[in-house]
């Protein structure tokens, strides 16, 4: 591992280097100040590229490029925000949110040495600010794989829980220090917190985090830790032996460990219901085996114990005391056949059986044609022509994994809402066709977590732009005339869901007539001066130098293609930065930056603007990967 930054060095000309707050295996997480954002304190998470290998480190460039876009989507008050990447000395810096608390672990550990650890009425508490955070990620597609004490702080400015940590994080470094490592083969997770599917396969569901959750709820009750509360050979945990809670709110947790994914609750939004509306717990009596079953261990009883055999005909005057041994002067019948009046009373039986066969038989035959009519040749005619369901019982359906797809109309005007509310299953995808014209807006928005939409454009094939796939929100202008389709799928790992979907359709706006102006004021727009930058052969990248006032802005070209990474830090000069899509527009959040990178949605001539307040000499780095 490469040695720690030093205490005061200062990255991308723009981080200071404070402390160092972690380490592990993955990297280090620096303390240091934005000197871009008034010296706002900041987490800077180092992550540990090879050094031996020139291959791989280009293949953990290109994957940290691509991963790390996960985690700019993430926008929660309860989760701090991922602001920046950089490459600096070939080393990987993720830059995000510092929050000032103290960690659940660190609460839990003071607690202990004073004698007390959390109340269910604090862990309730914590788990219903925890799970709409839980609720926000696995809506995204996100899963955090590593919940436990020490990932859950309690922030001091507002008191609430705040998940750090992301386990995603470490996958990410992990898959860097080894590129070409089968994603599958990863494994997360804090062990007896992580449940057996993540710790096993690597592979992780929504419920993975809510099994983990449920962990850190009995750690935090009882103050002991995972191992010694699961018993490793019946596979269960035995949490309850060491707190007492109220019953429906040991059934909640008790169903988050459960071993089996399909045994837990699906969702974080399941959970939340459960403990809003605890299940009713109901004490089912116990009754003792019959004697004929198979033995089984029987319920505590106060009765005293009796030797079970075989029924013998006793005295009812019999004492106790006679049962132990029997007096072989009183003579017993070992079967039925030893009474004779048992005997005769059977013969006489059949004898009389066979005579009331004999005359019925023959009594039909004599009278054939004279049938007795019966209630049941009765026929009632329905008034409708229904069909009785105790004809053919219809099969009881049973879940199918055979796709289906379904398919709703939403004719919406101008100004017009809709919204769109059900259930929806692993394998059905659900279509809502929606009539555009070119230049109106859209919008869909799901608030239910399990479930992503697409919005497809009239050729009900490709997304609309590189927004418009698997989200939780999409609008935007419509380029086209035609029929829209917002498609809506469950998230991976998701058997059933309920959705809640709001569309709305806006007119495209007016052209607004140019208002001439009469006199021209004098010059105050900065007049832009262009110019291309090339690559020397073979670089992806080069080094840019000029001078510029406030009247001039410096535009500089770089053609780049669909995919690629474009990258762009100003080193030098009393000036910002400004990108621009091929076509003119500016760049969501690239105004007044001084570095900026990310994954370009078209190929054509990028526009790199250099704007300054002052009279300045400049010097910025470009790079395409």
């Amino acid at each position: 591992m490469q040695t720690a930054i030093p205490t005061g060095a200062i990255l991308q000309n723009r981080y200071r280097v404070l402390s160092i707050l972690g380490q592990g295996g993955f990297g280090r997480t620096y303390l240091a100040e934005d000197q871009g954002r008034f010296n706002e304190l900041c987490a800077l998470k180092e992550l540990l590229p090879p050094q031996d290998n020139a291959y791989a480190l280009d293949k953990s460039k290109e994957l940290f490029q691509r991963e790390a876009q996960i985690l700019y989507q993430i926008q929660h008050p309860q989760i701090p925000q991922f602001r920046a990447t950089f490459e600096q000395d070939q080393r990987f810096f993720l830059v995000q949110d510092y929050v000032e608390g103290k960690t659940y672990r660190t609460l839990l550990d003071e607690r202990k040495t004073q004698g007390y650890v959390f109340s269910e009425a604090e862990v309730i508490q914590i788990l219903q600010q925890v799970l709409p955070v839980l609720s926000y990620i696995h809506g995204k597609g996100i899963i955090h794989r590593d919940i436990a004490p020490d990932n859950i702080m309690l922030r001091q400015s507002d008191r609430l829980p705040v998940l750090i940590d992301f386990g995603v994080v470490k996958e990410l470094a992990t898959r860097i220090q080894s590129p070409d490592t089968v994603r599958q083969s990863t494994t997360v997770g804090k062990l007896g917190y992580a449940p057996t599917e993540q710790m096993q396969t690597g592979r992780a569901y929504p419920n993975s985090d809510l099994y983990a959750l449920a962990v850190t709820a009995v750690v935090l009750l009882t103050g002991r830790e995972p191992q010694e509360l699961f018993d490793e050979t019946t596979m269960t945990w035995r949490w309850q032996r060491l707190v007492t809670v109220t019953p429906g709110f040991g059934m909640v947790i008790n169903r988050m460990l459960s071993y089996r994914t399909t045994d837990r609750y699906q969702s974080s939004q399941d959970v939340l219901q459960a403990l809003q509306f605890p299940p009713n717990v109901t004490p089912v009596p116990q009754t003792p085996p019959p004697i004929a079953t198979q033995p089984q261990q029987p319920p505590p009883s106060s009765m005293d114990t009796m030797a079970v055999g075989r029924r013998a005909d006793i005295d009812p005057t019999t004492t106790p005391t006679n049962l132990t041994r029997s007096d072989p002067t009183i003579p017993t019948r070992s079967s039925l056949w030893d009474d004779p009046w048992a005997v005769g009373a059977i013969g006489t039986g059949l004898v009389l059986l066979t005579g009331l066969g004999s005359w019925t038989l023959v009594r039909a035959l004599m009278n054939p044609s004279t049938p007795t009519p019966t209630p049941s040749q009765t026929i009632v005619v329905s008034p409708s022509p229904t069909t009785t369901p105790s004809v053919r019982p219809s099969p009881s359906p049973s879940p199918s994994s055979e796709p289906v797809t379904y398919k709703q109309r939403l004719n919406l005007a101008p100004g017009e809402n809709a919204s769109r509310n059900g259930t929806l299953k692993a394998n059905e995808t659900l279509n809502f066709v929606v009539p555009g014209q070119q230049g109106q807006t859209l919008s869909a928005a799901l608030s239910s977590e399990g479930v992503l939409l697409s919005v497809l454009a009239p050729n009900q094939r490709d997304p609309v732009d590189d927004r418009a796939s698997r989200v939780s929100r999409w609008d935007g202008e419509l380029p086209f005339t035609g029929d829209y389709t917002i498609q809506l799928r469950t998230v991976q790992g998701i058997s059933k869901t309920d959705y809640k979907l709001d569309v709305n359709l806006q007119a495209a706006p007016a052209p607004v007539p140019p208002t001439p102006t009469p006199t021209p004021s004098p010059s105050v727009t900065p007049t832009v001066q262009t110019e291309r930058v090339s690559f020397p052969a073979g670089q992806t990248g080069t080094q840019v130098n000029g001078q510029t006032t406030p009247s001039v802005i410096r535009r500089y070209l770089v053609s780049a293609q669909q995919g690629q990474t474009l990258s762009v830090q100003l080193n030098s000069g009393a000036a910002t930065l400004a990108i621009r899509y091929p076509n003119g527009r500016l760049v969501e959040d690239s105004s007044g930056v001084v570095n900026w990178q990310g994954q370009l949605s078209r190929s054509g001539d990028y526009q790199i603007d250099v704007i300054a307040s002052q009279d300045t000499d400049f010097q910025f780095d470009v790079n395409i990967r």
